[in-house]
């Protein structure tokens, strides 16, 4: 089985999304605008939270890979890098989850 990074993900993303519709799924849902992307991020997230509950790990791993996949085409359409959310993710690294939650919450 072929390993395939996030950062692998996006650079698949990205170059898919330089082609025609005709072949690219990618392609497909990004000229049905950013609403249309989001929406589908929504949808998988359910089902993955729902799999999570009810289904096997098989049937988790696929809606994760999912999700995964329109999370970075979202990111894509919004002209956000996966460099930019990791950033994010380091900036927040030095306090705790519960620490980071009531600093959003106050600010």
């Amino acid at each position: 089985m072929e390993r395939l990074t996030l950062h692998d993900l996006e650079k698949r993303v990205n170059d898919r999304a330089l082609a025609s519709a005709d072949v690219s799924y990618t392609r497909k849902l990004l000229d049905r605008g950013v609403a249309h992307c989001a929406k589908k991020l929504g949808e998988e997230a359910v089902e993955a939270a729902i799999a999570a509950v009810d289904e096997n790990k098989d049937r988790m791993i696929a809606e994760a890979a999912d999700v995964l996949y329109h999370l970075l085409v979202v990111l894509h359409a919004r002209g956000v890098t996966l460099d930019e959310a990791e950033a994010e993710l380091g900036a927040r690294a030095p306090r705790s989850g519960l620490e980071e939650k009531a600093a959003r919450k106050s600010g």
